[in-house]
């Protein structure tokens, strides 16, 4: 949904402008992680953003990666910012995109800010995102900005990739399972459930409960397998795009022991890159965690940094004595916030430590599938035994009475 808002900074100085978020309370989170106090936030009429109106053509994580190495390119060539948007315009085939630079290249000839375009649109261009172009439209460095954001958004890209490929084979082997035990328990046993009825010999009450089954599903295949086929797609939808789904489905899996140790550690590394990024654009330290803490998807996480801004910061503490008082974060991280704050390079150190828990994440991912693989196969070898079995009694049964 689109909104106009009409809000105030800390200054009292007013500003406005439209935003695409999913709801009205996304509508003040938007306004409250800018610092600004909203005083009318109305939605617009017919107001679907990008992102709505292209069911297949929203602005994805590679879009933006071109954009952003794009945009660099031009500037460091001395094209001015207003012709890149028209050339880009014009290579680009993609809807949504095309759209999209259009509305930007409207704004910049109203001489409206770069960074104003981008922070209308908060479900594709994250608050880190939209404060670094905001810092380097006021620095005057945006070639360097936009070289620096495709570099960390190819990184975030790589390590999306990695994370699906090395879930590939468990899902493959979880589908062959499930489609070899819908194949037994659909086609084979209603046919040796069918000679057992003829022959008038009563197969062992495991037998028969498996083999009622296996009829009943052989009956309603069509009604079974649409049944999956809903839930399955319905279950997508409502853990991977609704935001409750979302959520529920993080603090379930989040309790896990193993996956909980990646969620951590991704934290962390989102955490580290964050804040990093931010720091060297130039951005206070309190305002950096506060947007650093949105970007983290664990809820203890994003409370320890707001806790580390809000009450540690803010009381005269260092970031190194702020860290230090919430466990949650291990040693080795408030260790060495704290001994490179002394130094007076904090942006670096944060930034080879989300270096080292990207490694981590992607260790910990394999060792998640690793332990995964054993477990489906287990789990699906005791079914398609069972099935095996409650085929394999009967039939014994039945040739030993002749």
């Amino acid at each position: 949904m689109l909104f106009h808002y009409l809000a105030a900074d800390k200054e009292g100085k007013i500003t406005e402008g439209d935003l695409e978020v999913d709801d009205f309370n996304q509508a003040l989170q938007f306004l409250a992680g800018r610092e600004l106090r909203p005083i009318s936030v109305k939605p617009l009429k017919g107001g679907e953003g990008i992102s709505s109106r292209r069911i297949f053509g929203t602005i994805n994580l590679t879009d933006k990666i071109f954009l952003c190495r794009y945009l660099a390119l031009m500037l460091r060539v001395g094209t001015d910012l207003l012709s890149a948007v028209n050339i880009l315009i014009s290579d680009f085939d993609k809807p949504a995109m095309k759209e999209f630079l259009m509305e930007v290249r409207d704004n910049i000839g109203r001489g409206q800010p770069l960074y104003s375009v981008f922070a209308k649109y908060p479900k594709i261009f994250s608050a880190v995102f939209v404060n670094l172009v905001k810092a380097a439209e006021a620095s005057g460095n945006l070639q360097e900005t936009f070289e620096s954001l495709a570099v960390s958004l190819s990184k975030e890209a790589a390590l999306r990739s990695t994370i699906k490929a090395a879930l590939v084979y468990p899902l493959v082997l979880l589908f062959t399972s499930l489609g070899i035990f819908l194949f037994l328990v659909t086609f084979a046993l209603p046919k040796i459930a069918k000679v057992f009825q003829e022959s008038g010999i009563q197969a062992p009450l495991f037998s028969r409960v498996v083999f009622a089954i296996g009829l009943f599903i052989n009956e309603h295949a069509f009604t079974f397998i649409g049944g999956i086929v809903l839930a399955i797609l319905l279950g997508g939808y409502f853990f991977g795009m609704n935001i409750i789904g979302r959520r529920l489905a993080r603090s379930f899996f989040g309790k896990l022991p193993i996956i909980k140790k990646v969620f951590h550690e991704l934290a962390i590394q989102r955490f580290a890159s964050t804040t990093s990024s931010l720091l060297k654009a130039g951005l206070p330290i309190v305002q950096t965690l506060n947007i650093a803490a949105d970007t983290v998807n664990v809820e203890e996480f994003r409370h320890a940094l707001k806790r580390v801004s809000e009450e540690g910061l803010t009381k005269g503490l260092t970031v190194g004595d702020a860290f230090k008082r919430e466990i949650i974060f291990p040693r080795l991280v408030t260790n060495l916030i704290a001994i490179s704050e002394k130094a007076g390079h904090l942006e670096d150190v944060l930034q080879t430590l989300s270096e080292f828990y990207s490694a981590r994440v992607e260790a910990a991912i394999k060792s998640l599938v690793s332990f995964l693989e054993p477990v489906l196969l287990l789990t699906m070898g005791l079914l398609v035994g069972l099935v095996a079995i409650s085929i394999i009694i009967p039939i014994y049964q039945l040739t030993s009475q002749f």
